[in-house]
């Protein structure tokens, strides 16, 4: 067991994985004829004139997207009903044979033009399952139809952070279940853009398993393959993982909509999800060593409704305010011990804001603690916690406490940290804090340890 601890200890993620995980919240944008035939799955049929709206502002949804604090952006590019957003010369089901810029426009290009212009990255969806397409079904053709549209999205926006597929799969008009080529699919990728994540089937984002935003309370990246099924509740435990053949890094992806639908309804526009449940999500996605992805869909004018811009913005002004102020400025950090007693691995790497450096004990050192002394009492109830996964995943429980009436007193308590744990808890005063590690992998490392005060206002 000692050696396979070992092993996953030193399991790390690639560099296209890190700057996944460091977006940390992102749009999902669900657009298309549905928008505008009011479902959630079109069938392919959908006459192509439906889609016109009148008032398209792609830099109306990026700055909505800014306001609640996201880094980037995914779009339906093409949904299971096979209309595509750009104007691929491999159908006529796509918006050149709509009325919408007069059969001239191309949404994939406008909203990586707003992207850019705002520093957001983009990614993309791309439905492998296409009810339209006559070669569906052909499963060659398909496959070959296929990597030509995705070619064109790979080719002609810039550069993209992600390409977003889910399983969906049925039978083409020849009755037969259509065999997609996944691995050509990435081969292609790789070529064309080698910086972008392959998302939930792919190799390197995986599904969280639910589109609710329920999170885990142990979210391991490390997981025994990637064939695993996402929703089991325990990925990466020691017994989880004992015997396994392979360990390779899988980060989770929770994907959740603002609304109960993915596609704009007008019927919900009272049902956009409260400030607090977002928190919520949030805290259990951004803070439970995952990627959240939120959809918010842009109604049939072509913009983010006002509720939901209003909601995005309340969401990041609220964000904003409580990570603002950190009472670690100045303080003071020791340890339990210092690996080599090298600065290297000082405890004082977790207050300087970088990532890449980190306190660490001795390698074996499985328990250890963390001290800081914020120079008087200050008044917190939020900490961020990092370890620097640019050298794997370690810690599997600690606990945060403070010192008070001569002895420590735990505040909060939680499993693993990865990239960020987040954790709320009633307000304390305290001068002296710890992290204490009451188990990890090999030897665990802290990248970062910060306490901020929520502020409403």
């Amino acid at each position: 067991m000692d050696d396979l601890i070992r092993r996953a200890a030193e399991v790390t993620p690639s560099g296209r994985q890190i700057a996944w995980q460091e977006l940390e919240f992102t749009a999902f944008v669900h657009f298309g004829v549905n928008t505008f035939t009011d479902r959630e799955w079109g069938e392919g049929t959908e006459d192509p004139a439906v889609f016109n709206p009148t008032e398209l502002d792609a830099r109306q949804w990026v700055s909505a997207f800014k306001d609640a604090g996201m880094k980037g952006v995914i779009l339906t590019a093409k949904h299971h009903d096979g209309f595509c957003l750009w104007p691929s010369r491999f159908t006529e089901h796509s918006v050149k044979s709509s009325p919408w810029r007069a059969g001239k426009g191309d949404v994939v290009r406008e909203l990586a033009e707003a992207c850019h212009d705002a520093g957001l990255k983009l990614g993309l969806y791309l439905s492998p399952w296409d009810r339209h397409e006559p070669t569906y079904g052909d499963s060659p053709a398909y496959n070959e139809h296929f990597r030509n549209q995705l070619r064109e999205l790979l080719t002609g926006y810039g550069k993209l952070y992600c390409l977003w597929f889910d399983g969906a799969c049925g039978e083409g008009p020849n009755g037969k279940r259509q065999e997609y080529d996944w691995e050509s699919y990435y081969e292609l990728i790789r070529e064309l853009q080698p910086q972008a994540c392959i998302s939930i089937c792919g190799p390197d984002v995986r599904w969280c398993g639910n589109e609710a935003g329920h999170c885990r309370e142990s979210e391991w990246s490390v997981v025994p393959g990637r064939q695993i099924n996402a929703q089991d509740q325990d990925l990466g435990s020691r017994e989880r993982i004992a015997g396994a053949a392979e360990l390779v890094w899988y980060p989770s992806e929770v994907d959740v909509s603002i609304r109960p639908g993915w596609f704009y309804h007008a019927s919900e526009d009272g049902q956009v999800k409260t400030l607090e449940h977002l928190l919520d999500i949030y805290y259990g996605a951004v803070g439970g060593n995952a990627v959240l992805l939120l959809n918010v869909p842009p109604d049939r004018r072509g913009l983010v409704h006002e509720v939901d811009t209003a909601r995005l913005k309340e969401l990041g002004d609220t964000l904003r305010r409580t990570w603002a102020h950190d009472v670690t400025k100045g303080a003071k950090a020791t340890a339990s011990e210092v690996r080599d007693k090298s600065d290297r691995f000082a405890p004082h790497n977790v207050l300087d804001g970088n990532p890449r450096t980190y306190w660490s004990p001795n390698e074996g050192v499985e328990q250890a603690w963390l001290g800081l002394d914020l120079g008087r009492p200050r008044t917190f109830d939020r900490a961020c916690l990092q370890e620097c996964i640019r050298v794997g995943q370690r810690v599997e429980r600690f606990t945060l406490e403070v010192w008070s009436e001569g002895r420590w007193t735990e505040v909060a308590r939680a499993t693993t940290i990865g990239y960020k744990r987040l954790l709320r808890f009633p307000p304390v005063t305290a001068q002296s804090v710890r992290v204490n590690i009451l188990g990890s992998r090999w030897c665990p490392t802290l990248a970062k340890v910060g306490l901020y005060e929520r502020r409403w206002a």
